[in-house]
Parts: structure tokens; C-alpha cells; sequence
């Protein structure tokens, strides 16, 4: 028998409205023995059946829904028409480009599953203790639709709070044994699969480099946070001055610089800084150090509620710096990776940081992920990037 979970009065709304998430709070009681194997049934405080779905028993996000219709219940062959269909959407969408993301999780209604795609090589997460449960199958699914030279598996914090061991290495195929390169929008650049960042590219900043791109021409550009050094990339390819990369780590200065290079640039057109950014910004503050334009993309702030007021202080701080080290009428472009910070609020962390700073701050353009990093609208948790660029006078 299925393992049910039955919901406590009125909080059966956002199911109802096919909001996919259920909290520990949500539940009144179980029946059966709900695991992360096998899918539990839902039902409201009168016992009317409402969704199938995901079981985590170390999550605060007790269930997640992966069908709505009762003669539905999901197996092998479901998992595998949800996947045909995300990536027949990418299809439609980017059909000319080599690199992108071909499964967003929840907003292409598969829960805790992350699939990337670099060229013929797929980057994969299972986020969630059900989606490592299938990961299994899901590989065996994506191995015969799309038929890769192989699928690397990736870790990430998430996995621990849902009591995953780490998850890093090749499940399926073989990796080249040449340097993996892809290209963007006529830029080139290196993909780490093993030591990368996440899936080892920000695919979801495709759109913005290229709508930054334009404003860098003539600038002398800081690109703080640099990871691959995309940004300062399509700065150079602008006509940028010069930019200056900085970064914590030296491995993603490295990588960096490799890209510099591979896109033909010479050494003088760029400096590396390997420093913590808030302390190296203070540092240039007290030297009176001026920039044209500076991109500030740090990782997330925030990973849970409890450090949503220490992440705000934190964007706060390093907006409020950025400020202080443009030229009068710079342009700041500012993004938060925090699911957990609103668009809204971001702007009115920006709006403070700006009063600080004693800065006449007008709103550009706003930004946001890439189109395929889709937001279902049942789900706006799903648009966790928003940027800012502003003119700073």
C-alpha cells in the first residue's frame, strides 16, 4: 500500500493551486511508511486525494509533488517522458546551443534534478534523497535519449541536509581526453566538470554577459567574483579598456585567465587579484582606486530563512562599495544568486546601499536567468537570479 500523507485544515491551498512544495509544519499524520525509494500520495484534512509525490524525511520540505492526476502514479516510463519533454523545450528554445540546461528541478516538474549540457558531455545533480534515489534510472533514460560521450555526476551542499553522502565522478561513459571547450555566442571558454563551480559554467548568466557587452566598450571594467572570467570576456570582446578580475580563489583566476587567452586577448588587457572582494573594494576605497563599470555576481548569500538578514547585510556592504569605487556616472551591475532574496528586496537593498553611499542610483535594466532556466508559475521560487544595472552618480 502507498504511504499517505495527510495535510492539517487550510493548508491544502497552495497543492491545490499546484504549488509543488509541502513543509514538515503542513502535515497532521502518515499512514504507511513513507520513504525516499517510493512515492507517497497526498490527501487534505478530509481525506480528498490532491498529488503524488517525493518523500524526504531530513528536509524541512517534507514532500514534493510529481503528479497531480490520480490515475497518474509515476514510474520508469513517466520520469522518462517528463525528461523527452524538458528537453524537447530546450529544443525549441536553443536549438543551436552547445551548452545549456536541459532539466531545471521542480520548474520542469522533476524534482531535486539538475541536468546540464556541455557539448555532447552531460552534467548532472540529484539534489533531493528521491531524485538520488532514481538517479539510476534517469541516467539510464538521458544515456538512451540523448546518447552522450558521458554523464558526470557533481556535488552540492544541498545533498547534506537531505542526508546525502557526496556525489562527484563519471556514472555513465567516458570523459574526452582533451580539455572540454565550449562556445558562447562566438566566445570561447574552458568547462572544469570535476573542480568547477556547480555544474562547472554559469549557464544562467548567458543573457546578461551578452547584454552587458555593449556598455563595456571604451571602460575600464572590475569583474568582482570572476569565477570563469565570462563576463570579463565579453567585456574584452567589447572594446573594455582593460578589466580587472578578482576572485578568492586562485584556481578560478587560473581558469580565468585560461579563457583570456583562449579568446586571443593579451596579458596587459588584464589583471588578476586573488583577495577576499569585501576586503580587497575597502582597500581600493581608502586608495582612492576609480572604475568605469563593475560587475558584482557573488555566490549565494543565503541558503536558508535564519541567513536571509546576514545575506541582505552582505549585498548591502559590497553595493555600498561598489559605489564608492565607480566614477561619476559609472554603471554598476549587481546580481543576487539567493533564491531566498526577492527581486523586491534586492532592489531595496541596492535603494539602501545607495543612501549610504550618498549616490544619486537610476535603474537601467533589470536582469535574470537564461530562458533555459525556465520559472514554471506555479513555482516562482524557481527565479533565483536578478541583477541590476544602474547609472551612479
Amino acid at each position: 500500500m502507498i504511504a499517505r500523507l495527510k495535510l492539517k485544515p487550510n493548508k491544502d491551498k497552495p497543492l491545490r493551486q499546484r504549488h509543488p512544495w509541502v513543509f514538515s509544519g503542513a502535515i497532521a499524520h502518515t499512514r504507511g511508511q513513507p520513504s525516499s525509494e517510493k512515492q507517497v500520495e497526498i490527501v487534505d484534512s478530509k481525506g480528498h486525494w490532491l498529488a503524488f509525490a517525493d518523500f524526504s524525511l531530513r528536509s524541512q520540505i517534507r514532500a514534493r509533488a510529481t503528479s497531480w492526476h490520480h490515475s497518474e502514479l509515476p514510474d520508469t516510463a513517466y520520469w522518462r517522458s517528463l525528461l523527452e519533454a524538458s528537453i524537447q523545450r530546450r529544443n525549441q528554445l536553443l536549438p543551436t546551443t552547445e551548452a545549456r540546461r536541459l532539466v531545471f528541478a521542480e520548474s520542469d516538474s522533476i524534482p531535486g534534478l539538475i541536468v546540464d549540457q556541455y557539448d555532447n558531455t552531460l552534467v548532472m545533480q540529484a539534489l533531493t534523497a528521491p531524485a538520488d534515489a532514481r538517479k539510476g534510472e534517469m541516467i539510464a533514460a538521458l544515456s538512451d535519449i540523448l546518447s552522450p560521450d558521458a554523464i558526470v555526476e557533481r556535488d552540492d551542499p544541498m545533498r547534506r541536509k537531505e542526508g546525502l553522502a557526496p556525489a562527484d565522478g563519471v556514472v555513465w561513459g567516458a570523459l574526452p581526453d582533451h580539455p572540454l571547450i565550449i562556445t558562447e555566442n562566438e566566445h570561447q571558454f574552458y568547462v572544469d566538470l570535476q573542480a568547477g563551480q556547480k555544474t562547472g559554467f554559469y549557464l544562467d548568466q548567458a543573457e546578461n554577459r551578452a547584454a552587458l557587452a555593449p556598455y563595456c566598450a571604451g571602460a575600464e571594467v572590475l569583474n568582482a567574483f570572476c569565477y570563469t572570467g565570462a563576463f570579463s570576456v565579453y567585456a574584452l570582446a567589447a572594446g573594455a579598456g582593460h578589466v580587472t578580475n578578482i576572485d578568492s580563489s586562485e584556481h578560478a583566476l587560473n581558469l580565468a585567465a585560461r579563457n583570456m587567452e583562449l579568446n586571443g586577448f593579451q596579458s596587459q588587457q588584464w589583471t588578476p587579484v586573488q583577495a577576499d572582494v569585501f576586503k580587497q573594494l575597502r582597500l581600493w576605497r581608502d586608495e582612492g582606486r576609480l572604475f568605469d563599470l563593475i560587475i558584482l555576481d557573488p555566490p549565494k548569500f543565503a541558503n536558508n530563512r535564519r541567513q536571509i538578514d546576514r545575506a541582505a547585510r552582505g549585498y548591502k556592504d559590497i553595493n555600498w562599495l561598489a559605489m564608492r569605487l565607480l566614477r561619476p556616472g559609472g554603471l554598476l551591475a549587481t546580481f543576487s544568486c539567493s533564491g531566498l532574496i526577492s527581486r523586491d528586496l534586492f532592489q531595496k537593498i541596492v535603494f539602501g546601499a545607495a543612501l549610504d553611499a550618498g549616490r544619486d542610483v537610476r535603474i537601467l535594466r533589470h536582469f535574470s536567468q537564461a530562458a533555459d532556466h525556465p520559472v514554471l508559475l506555479t513555482f516562482p521560487e524557481g527565479a533565483y537570479l536578478k541583477g541590476l544595472l544602474c547609472h551612479v552618480n
